[in-house]
């Protein structure tokens, strides 16, 4: 199902050393001005058993701990880090942390195959990084929506992704779109080179950028030359699907390739096949438990409200082979979506019966065979 590719490069006169980074970068402020002044990053811990603070979220697992504060759920999903004055950190020991990178270019919302086929290309010429905008929907005045995938399960993934990445898992940049919203194309690659850093850039086909989407990809090739960058266009990643019925016809960047308004459209249909072959994997549902009074548990039923989910859920109905995953442990199980709730089933007796009475903070819910997610889907 992967496209085929075409890179087109501008070499410059340095390389990065390959050692392996200890953080994952998430950019929380980039300003428009000429200093970068504000631009501060907060760092994700790598360490699969480390716990979520207020400010920090960690990767899925039956040992994270959820923020302590009133709003759980706002703080994980928005994952901000307010650092100012005397808290921020000086230039000279941010950006070494980037330099030398290959950054992906995209929004990464659903991390699906194309999304993956950006970091691999990525990685094949240094150590790749997918970097995004976050805060588009408030400044462009859209609707809020549920994300496809939930915030504290996107190391997992990325993490499934080294083995198509040379053993390397690509580490996210996210920036404050309010900050780079007015910049030009060459003002934006411009703060790629000279302040972040980078060595080069990866992008697809449709890819645009700068403000109002001036630019689009031979303008990104254009300018990385002009600055000294690498710059790889790749083909779009198709759709065998072409499923489209529903689809918006007048989005201009639409042409059967896969994409997260295709993952969301396949979710709304509750064609949970179509949406394992856009994203390469099994969709996995997230439930946020510390509130474990609005669970009801008995024997083989677990039920909880659908405002304790962290990413969106298929439409109304029955879903079978479905798994959870409690104490390392894969419960096969059914899923039953209704207008309010999410129940799951266990194909065993009492498989649920002690959950509510554990330390259990996320719950994972697969829709799939378990032994298909993480593997490529052709």
């Amino acid at each position: 199902m992967l496209g085929g590719s075409r890179c087109i490069s501008q070499h410059c006169n340095f390389h990065c050393s390959a050692h392996q980074f200890s953080t994952i970068l998430a950019a929380s402020t980039l300003t428009s001005d000429s200093s970068f002044k504000n631009f501060r990053i907060r760092l994700r811990n790598r360490n699969s058993n480390s716990t979520c603070l207020s400010n920090k979220v960690c990767d899925f697992g039956v040992n994270c701990v959820q923020p302590k504060s009133s709003d759980t759920q706002s703080s994980l999903l928005s994952d901000t880090l307010s650092q100012s004055g005397t808290d921020e950190e000086p230039p000279s020991e941010r950006l070494p942390i980037l330099t030398g990178g290959i950054v992906a270019l995209g929004k990464f919302d659903a991390l699906h195959i194309g999304h993956r086929e950006l970091a691999i290309q990525a990685a094949k010429r240094g150590i790749p990084f997918l970097l995004s905008f976050v805060g588009m929907a408030e400044v462009l005045g859209w609707e809020p929506r549920a994300p496809i995938v939930a915030e504290c399960d996107r190391k997992r993934i990325l993490s499934s992704w080294a083995p198509y990445c040379g053993n390397v898992m690509p580490r996210e940049l996210q920036i404050d779109f309010s900050k780079v919203r007015y910049l030009t194309p060459c003002q934006f690659v411009e703060k790629l080179s000279k302040e972040l850093g980078v060595r080069g850039v990866v992008a697809g086909e449709n890819y645009r950028f700068g403000y109002r989407a001036a630019g689009d990809a031979s303008d990104l090739v254009k300018l990385c030359e002009e600055y000294g960058l690498e710059a790889y266009i790749i083909n779009s990643v198709m759709d065998t699907n072409q499923i489209s019925g529903d689809l918006n016809s007048n989005d201009g960047k639409e042409r059967g390739q896969v994409s997260s308004t295709r993952v969301r459209y396949a979710l709304h249909k509750g064609d949970m096949k179509y949406v394992s072959e856009l994203l390469g994997r099994n969709h996995r549902l997230i439930l946020m438990m510390e509130d474990q009074e609005r669970f009801t548990s008995e024997r083989n039923r677990l039920s909880a409200p659908k405002s304790c989910l962290l990413n969106l859920a298929p439409k109304e109905g029955l879903y079978e082979n479905c798994s959870v995953l409690i104490d390392k442990n894969v419960i096969p199980c059914r899923v039953i979506v209704d207008t309010t709730d999410i129940h799951l089933e266990s194909y065993e007796v009492a498989s649920f019966s002690c959950v509510t009475s554990q330390d259990l903070k996320i719950l994972g819910i697969d829709f799939g065979s378990p032994e298909l997610d993480g593997v490529q889907i052709l």
